[in-house]
């Protein structure tokens, strides 16, 4: 006989399974995001040309100058395009950064430093503590990239067993956390740098954009705030919510055979060689500190500031030294890294493994460039800020809209890099239209780019969290660890909002120099 007890869950996740099922056709006939935005390259360039021949332009309040809309299928957007594709792909913000960051923490995953990070932080933590030591952990992961949805999930899952509750809480927990807090954090990784690239050059749609500055860290003050009330939050939901209304495993979780199992425990080579990164880095910062502190120091900014200073706009180089100094200690003391020829090739592995990555932004960085250049940009944000004005859609509520359809479009385009060059280039500028910084509509936008990442079919990665969770549950089905993520959704969405709010309703700076409204 059936428990009764778990027959609406059952239910439940037949019909969730009914509705993912759906979804995954739907979003299965998407193209490509490089078919896609090729496909968008050139609707934009035959918009362009028809509104350039019908002489369509726009004068952005605040300025006497009529911009005409330049059509890119004409003979002088042709001779443009043909001018500078070349500089377009290679002077795009996001793709140094990215991949100067991707050598660095690459060296750092490669030789053992962020895997053994995560290990002595779970490990140890208190029986009663566990679920909010596992989402804290889980919410600082995205400078591991996609690293975490691998790596994490079974290290929580084994936390778990071995402080005798359920590994199938700290599974899916972990996963939900990484999801939602994978783009919040006290850590600033690659996706920062991918974000604000791309926010940088969606500013400069509108003239003002184009002496707006910005740097990796101008969302840190929100991120790091909001990862502290995600982790409490998933840590309640797993104690409170998931971890009583889950049935016992019947499996033992072990790794079939031939598949590489992680494992939670810290050997004293690796605690070792943890202490002696975490000294290295610790030294690195205190050198960099003293430096930007020191009255006359070159790090300063202009008349002796703090902010902006060369320390901020200058942040990513900063950042890939302390990544490598502390990879390049912990190789040498754990011995993963056993000769000077190690290092180089972690970091060009590291760059391989983003060679998608580089074929999107070709075409993206084309997208955006005649997005800007054409002056259509320009057009959409200024007619659009006017309709969300003229019917009163204006402040936070127009924001809390915007976040609402990202979260949507998020089920079917899973890439955030590929999402946010879909929509930046329109709703940066209309929110400054509105008179908000592009920090906050990035922020806006991470906030979407995280909340529904759980639950959607298209991320290849919820299916290894299948494959995971079918070790503890060989009967689970995909309709059983949605049912259970579910859960995690709107809470998550509701505490982003949550914090978002906070800062705007107080004024509060969105990260150094990085405010909300523009002056």
């Amino acid at each position: 006989m059936q428990d009764t007890a778990t027959a609406p869950d059952t239910r439940a996740g037949r019909l969730l399974d009914r509705l993912m099922t759906g979804l995954e056709r739907f979003g299965n006939k998407l193209p490509h995001p490089f078919y896609l935005f090729t496909v968008l390259f050139l609707v934009l360039g035959v918009v362009s040309t028809v509104l350039a021949a019908t002489g369509a332009g726009v004068t952005v309040p605040g300025t006497e100058e009529r911009l005409e809309v330049r059509g890119l299928f004409s003979g002088a957007g042709i001779s443009w395009l043909l001018e500078n594709a070349l500089v377009n792909f290679t002077g795009f913000p996001p793709l140094g950064t990215v991949l100067l960051m991707m050598m660095a923490v690459g060296v750092a995953e490669r030789a053992g430093l962020l895997e053994t990070t995560v290990r002595a932080t779970i490990a140890r933590a208190p029986v009663r503590l566990l679920p909010y030591v596992v989402a804290f952990v889980a919410c600082q992961a995205h400078v591991m990239s996609d690293i975490a949805m691998l790596v994490i999930p079974p290290l929580a899952a084994l936390a778990f067993r071995a402080a005798g509750r359920n590994p199938v809480a700290g599974l899916i927990g972990a996963f939900a956390c990484v999801c939602a807090g994978y783009a919040a954090g006290f850590t600033v990784g690659a996706l920062d740098a991918l974000y604000v690239g791309i926010t940088e050059k969606a500013a400069q749609v509108l003239p003002m954009g184009a002496e707006m500055a910005t740097h990796l860290l101008v969302n840190y003050f929100f991120t790091a705030s909001a990862s502290l009330l995600l982790a409490l939050v998933g840590g309640l939901l797993i104690t409170k919510v998931l971890e009583p209304r889950l049935p016992q495993p019947t499996g033992d979780g072990s790794a079939p055979e031939g598949e590489e199992e992680h494992s939670g425990e810290v050997t004293p080579l690796q605690m070792r060689a943890l202490l002696a990164a975490g000294a290295a880095v610790a030294l690195y910062a205190a050198v960099v500190l003293t430096v930007w502190l020191m009255p006359g120091s070159p790090l300063r900014g202009e008349g002796g500031a703090l902010v902006p200073s060369p320390v901020l706009t200058g942040v990513v180089p900063l950042l890939f030294g302390a990544f490598l100094i502390g990879g390049v200690v912990y190789g040498v003391v754990a011995r993963t890294v056993k000769q000077a020829a190690d290092v180089p090739r972690m970091m060009a592995e590291s760059v391989t493994g983003m060679a998608s990555y580089i074929v999107l932004i070709l075409v993206i960085a084309q997208f955006i460039a005649v997005f800007n250049w054409s002056n259509v940009g320009t057009l959409l944000a200024v007619e659009s800020a006017k309709l969300l004005e003229s019917v009163g859609l204006t402040g936070f509520t127009a924001v809390v809209l915007f976040v609402l359809l990202v979260t949507v479009l998020n089920l079917f385009i899973t890439s955030g890099s590929a999402l946010w060059s879909l929509m930046a280039p329109v709703f940066v500028p209309t929110f400054m239209l509105l008179g908000m910084e592009p920090a906050f509509t990035q922020a806006a936008f991470r906030i979407a780019d995280s909340a529904t990442q759980m639950i959607t079919p298209l991320n290849p990665y919820l299916f290894l969290a299948l494959a995971l969770l079918k070790r503890y549950e060989p009967g689970a089905q995909l309709g059983t660890l949605m049912s259970r993520l579910a859960i995690f959704v709107v809470p998550f969405l509701v505490t982003w909002l949550a914090v978002l709010g906070l800062f705007y309703a107080f004024d509060l700076p969105l990260g150094p120099g990085a405010g909300i409204h523009l002056e």
